[in-house]
This record gives structure tokens, C-alpha cells and sequence, in this order.
């Protein structure tokens, strides 16, 4: 361990966790009246994932999951971030209630308290039910609504235990990747009706904060992955390109939640697509506008963008994430296992911008997820060195002390993940974990990273 990183010095009552999604871990895919959610469809569809990986067992957390709760315990965390998954609440996103699947999450809940662990729950981690997107899914308002009511459900069941809350998970990635690039669940390729599922997702939230302050949970909030796009060069027209990324990436969702508006520059972006606005109704931007306690931020690396022209030139045709910009490679850096480049600085850059961009509207800040995967390989010695992990936690962690630094309000960080685990459409292929999972054998291994980051989660106790 001396030849590993220092650790980054933090506050006081600073909170170190660590985070998971539920269709990520859990697996027991069609037990206890679990429902198919649109990830189960989604994934069994031949050519959709990487060697046609589901999640049907994943880490098999969900049987497992008293003997995770311990290895969080033995991390030392202060609390971990888990997902609930919808189909297991409802198996038809609306209407009776499964109460093997409200046990489950009850018992988790119990195993953390018990353990000194303070959990933070997230209600939606992408696997909305089958059934609501064969009624249309995110593009039509009644699964905001729906996922407003789902919502109150879980706070009248752990609301009493669970301090955290948070609405959405990454709802970029819902709306866009998975209604306009087609690359996640549901599979989608549309234009109009993505952005509707960009605002319907955001009406959810409102829906969603309504009835969690309607059962008096102690703190709501809600996870961004805001990206810091970086122009290739100085010319105005690579400039105007990260104006179109940002708005899509970016101030689609924070101008509404944080500034009350819409963004001014959408229509530079989206052109004839968000000029159809007939999913926007009266109220919605006060709904989706109400105060939280804390926001969410995801962030992993930044991106180099370049103008270019539309893939499809007819807007009849065109998807919601054709926006005349394109991604180049960063140059003169490392890169990890998903070829993401490692760039620590911009993690400050994005966060002060933020800040800088909202004031004091601005809620406190958690780092929901922070976390690189790289080629783990399984030493002589039966662990795993990962040290390039190791060293892209602590850069990152350094980057985050110098955000706060400069005046921005972080409260707590989760290192994303804390096992290897089901990578959406890259199914297995990729390793995030601080924990290495053994998918034949389900056997858990902690990393050196593991190692580290409880090193600094003890230096930070009195």
C-alpha cells in the first residue's frame, strides 16, 4: 500500500458510499412475481447485447445480498446507493403491489441499518416495465404519472428507514440512448418522441418529489450525468457544436429543474423536432421546478466534440440525437477499458460550472457515481492489482476536493461500483467493480482499489 496514492482530505461529516443498479446486481429475474421490464425484453432480443449477456442472473444480489451488505460493512462506508426495481413493485408498472418484492427491499433496508450502513435509495434505474412501454413508455405522461404514484408506494413502505431518495437515474440516458440512439432499452430510434420522453421523465420527477415530500422522506434529489464537452478547436463552428451538446446533454435537464425554464438554445439544437411541443402542458415547469435537497452528479470523463453535419437530412427521419456535432477522440491521454479518456481536471471544471451557471439554486451536491472499469486480470496471487483504478479514484477524488475548493457545495461521493456487475448492452465484457465477481461461481473478491478507498474512508474517522 505505500506505493499507492495519498488519499484527498475531505470534511467533517463528508459522506463515502457506494453505489449499484438493480438490474445491474440482482438477477432472479422472473422470481417472486417479478415483472419483465423493458432491460428483460430488451436484452433476449438477439443482436441487442454484447454475446446476447442478460441480466436474468447478474451477481445474483438478490439472494446474496446479506453477504454484500457485509463487504460494504468491512469497506466502511457511510452509506450505499441501491436502485429499486419498479417490476418488482408492480409487475404491469401500475395497479396492485408485489409484496414479495416490497419484502425484499425491506430487508435489504433492515441488513444495512443493522450493519451502520445508511441507505439511499434511487427508484428509477432505467428498467421501467414491460408494460408501460407497450403503452408508449416515457413518451406519453401517463407513466409520470404512474411512476409518481410507484413512488409514494416505496415511501409508505421505507420511508420511515430510508433517509436518501433519489427520483431519477441518469434520465439522459433513458430518453436519448434509449429512445433516439437506439442503444439502450427500449431500442428506439425517433426524434419528436424522444424529447417527449425527456420531459415526460422530468414530469415523472415532479410527480415523484410531490409524493415523497407527501410522505415526509428527509431528503429528495435526483442524478444527472452532465457531461463537460470540450470543443476540438477554437473555431466558432466547433464552439457552436458544444453549445448543441451541452444542450442536449446538459441544460435539458438543469435549466427546467434549476432555472425554471426551458432552454433558450433548444431550437438551435432540435430545429423542427422541438417545435411539435405539444407534450409540454401548463404547470409542468413548476412541477418539475420544486426545491431539492441535493442533486446527483455521475460523472466518469469528458468529451471532445466537432461540428458536423446532420446524419439524415430529411427531419421526417431524423432522431433527437442528430444534433449537428460529432465525438472525436481525446488525444494524449489514457484511456480505460471503455475508452474513456482520463481527464481529473475536468471533473472540477464541470462541477464549477455548474455552479457558476445557477448560484444558489444549485442544491448540495452528491457524486452518485464516480468509477473507471479497466482490463482486470486475476494475479499469481489470486487478487486483483488494479492500479490504474486505483490512481483514477484518487485523481478523482482530488479533482472533486479542488471543486469544493473553489465553492462548491459537495456533501458525499459514491464510488461507482461496488461490484462488477451486468454493463447494460456490454453485458459482461466490462469490470467496474471494486469488488471482482466471479459470474461462474458468484464468488466475490475484493481489489486492491477496495482496498484503498477503505483506506481512506478510515483516515477520515476521528
Amino acid at each position: 500500500m505505500s506505493t499507492q496514492p495519498a488519499f484527498p482530505s475531505f470534511p467533517e461529516g463528508f459522506v463515502f458510499g457506494a453505489a449499484t443498479a438493480a438490474y445491474q446486481i440482482e438477477g432472479a429475474a422472473t422470481e417472486d412475481g417479478r415483472g419483465p421490464s423493458i432491460w428483460d425484453v430488451y436484452s433476449r432480443t438477439p443482436g441487442r447485447t454484447f454475446r446476447g449477456h442478460t441480466g436474468d442472473i447478474a451477481c445474483d444480489h438478490y439472494h446474496r445480498y446479506a453477504d454484500d451488505v457485509r463487504l460494504l460493512k468491512e469497506l466502511g462506508v457511510d452509506s450505499y446507493r441501491f436502485s429499486i426495481a419498479w417490476p418488482r413493485i408492480q409487475p404491469d408498472g401500475s395497479g396492485p403491489v408485489n409484496p414479495a418484492g416490497l419484502d425484499f427491499y425491506d430487508r435489504l433496508v433492515d441488513e444495512l441499518l443493522a450493519a451502520g450502513i445508511e441507505p439511499a435509495v434511487t427508484l428509477y434505474h432505467w428498467d421501467l416495465p414491460q408494460s408501460l412501454e407497450d403503452r408508449g413508455g416515457w413518451r406519453i405522461r401517463e407513466t409520470a404519472e404512474l411512476f409518481g404514484e410507484y413512488s409514494g408506494i416505496m415511501a409508505r413502505r421505507l420511508g420511515d428507514r430510508v433517509p436518501r431518495w433519489i427520483t431519477l437515474n441518469e434520465p439522459w440516458c433513458s430518453a436519448f440512448l434509449g429512445y433516439s440512439v437506439g442503444r439502450h432499452a427500449p431500442g428506439a430510434q425517433q426524434g419528436t418522441p424522444a424529447l417527449a420522453a425527456a420531459h415526460h421523465l422530468l414530469v415523472g420527477h415532479g410527480h415523484a418529489v410531490s409524493a415523497l415530500r407527501a410522505e415526509g422522506v428527509r431528503e429528495v434529489g435526483i442524478t444527472l450525468n452532465p457531461d463537460w464537452n470540450v470543443p476540438a478547436t477554437d473555431s466558432d463552428a466547433d464552439l457552436a457544436a458544444v453549445v448543441r451538446a451541452d444542450t442536449q446533454h446538459n441544460l435539458v435537464w438543469t435549466d427546467p429543474l434549476f432555472a425554471g425554464r426551458y432552454p433558450a438554445t433548444e431550437t438551435e439544437t432540435w430545429g423542427e423536432l422541438i417545435e411539435r411541443q405539444d407534450f409540454r402542458q401548463d404547470g409542468d415547469l413548476e412541477l418539475i421546478g420544486q426545491p431539492l435537497d441535493f442533486v446527483g452528479v455521475n460523472y466518469y470523463r469528458p468529451t471532445m466534440v466537432t461540428e458536423a453535419p446532420h446524419r439524415e437530412p430529411d427531419p421526417a427521419l431524423r432522431t433527437a440525437s442528430d444534433n449537428r456535432y460529432a465525438e472525436v477522440p481525446y488525444t494524449g491521454v489514457r484511456h480505460t477499458a471503455m475508452n474513456w479518456p482520463v481527464v481529473p481536471e475536468t471533473f472540477t471544471q464541470l462541477l464549477v460550472a455548474m455552479k457558476e451557471r445557477y448560484g444558489d439554486a444549485l442544491p448540495p451536491v452528491h457524486i452518485t457515481e464516480n468509477g473507471t472499469a479497466e482490463h482486470d486480470t486475476v494475479a499469481a496471487d489470486g487478487q486483483i492489482h488494479d492500479t490504474d483504478r486505483v490512481q483514477y479514484l484518487a485523481d478523482h477524488l482530488g479533482a472533486l476536493r479542488a471543486a469544493m475548493d473553489a465553492g462548491v457545495d459537495v456533501r458525499g461521493y459514491y464510488v461507482w461500483s461496488l461490484l462488477d456487475n451486468y454493463e447494460w448492452a456490454l453485458g459482461y465484457a466490462k469490470r467496474f467493480g471494486i469488488i471482482r465477481v466471479d459470474y461462474e461461481t458468484q464468488e466475490r473478491t475484493p481489489k486492491d482499489s477496495y482496498h484503498w478507498y477503505r483506506g481512506l474512508i478510515e483516515a477520515h474517522r476521528p
